[in-house]
């Protein structure tokens, strides 16, 4: 009898032991604007070897509006869920996103964007990991200026067109470290020229650089296509096949790398490559910054830039994109 004891005994601690275990499981959120896209696809796909490698449970939430982006923060809540990531549908969203976690007592880390405060300012008392703006667009500048001097190009005779868009501040401050490089890398300052972009899509990129193509002088053989992001260099490259420049007298790099596919497949185009971002580092990155938060009480840095981007040319873009999950 003494002996059923204390099997059973030890049978009960075991199972207030795993019941405990169970009750104490870590639970995140990863939230994201557009769930289809590769590149949250993929930052989804490193937040789960994050959640495997530390030991906690991710709940994954496509959140495509603001509705949407409430209701899954109080489901995440119900599900016992410590706090979650989120690259939210509007940046605008951030106050009343943050309000809701805070009646909910999570924590949240933004990814990708940055949330924006009522007046537009952005909200730097949450936590945010993204990309290094100017210093993306100073590496963007560098490789088209080194392009441009290994086809031998003379300065004389080439020019540049950055398409702006300095209504985003990240937009501004890749446009900004774009051109810094070109002019530290020898082209004359009256030999760039900016086009302010009214929408930043294909269409508004061609309509940019259009106006900026009528006012080079008959001696521009050569141009350097800039914008901060894909889209808005695929529209300049665009219009530049339109007023009868060859592809070989054109060097166009974006950066996202994930808008750029298509064109990369093209065998010949004035789109020469894209500065491609490192959504495997940001997933995993966010995910574990986030366990530490809750489990350990470890706050992250308000900001922590990611600068490392990879050019990817018609030569390697398959294999880059392989290497991160990007390539279907």
């Amino acid at each position: 009898m003494k002996k059923a004891l204390r099997v059973l005994a030890a049978a009960v601690a075991l199972s207030s032991l795993s019941s405990l275990a169970s009750a104490e499981e870590v639970k995140i959120g990863f939230l994201v604007k557009q769930a289809e896209e590769p590149w949250f696809q993929t930052e989804w796909a490193f937040a789960e070897k994050a959640a495997q490698d530390k030991g906690f449970k991710l709940i994954k939430i496509a959140v495509p509006d603001g509705e949407k982006t409430l209701s899954a923060i109080d489901s995440l809540a119900a599900n016992g869920a410590k706090g979650f990531v989120i690259c939210p549908p509007d940046v605008s969203l951030g106050p009343a996103i943050v309000a809701k976690a805070k009646l909910n007592d999570m924590k949240v880390i933004a990814v990708d964007d940055r949330f924006v405060d009522a007046k537009g300012n952005f909200m730097e008392d949450v936590p945010y990991l993204g990309m290094a703006a100017f210093e993306v667009g100073q590496k963007q500048g560098a490789a088209m200026a080194a392009e441009a001097k290994k086809r031998g190009w003379d300065w004389k005779e080439t020019y540049a067109v950055v398409n702006t868009f300095n209504e985003l501040d990240t937009g501004k401050k890749r446009t900004d470290g774009s051109i810094k490089s070109l002019e530290e890398a020898g082209i004359p300052k009256d030999h760039i020229l900016t086009a302010p972009l009214k929408t930043l899509d294909v269409p508004g990129s061609m309509d940019a650089t259009n106006s900026a193509l009528v006012k080079l002088p008959r001696g521009a053989k050569n141009l350097i296509i800039g914008g901060m992001n894909d889209n808005t260099v695929l529209g300049g490259v665009r219009a530049t096949e339109s007023a009868g420049f060859a592809a070989a007298n054109v060097i166009g790099i974006g950066i996202n790398g994930t808008d750029a596919i298509g064109e990369l497949k093209k065998a010949n185009s004035g789109f020469f490559g894209s500065m491609l971002p490192s959504p495997h580092i940001e997933g995993y990155k966010t995910a574990e910054m986030m366990y530490e938060w809750v489990t350990k009480g470890t706050e992250p840095p308000k900001y922590t830039a990611m600068d490392e981007v990879t050019l990817i040319t018609r030569e390697n873009f398959k294999e880059e994109l392989t290497k991160i999950g990007l390539w279907k």
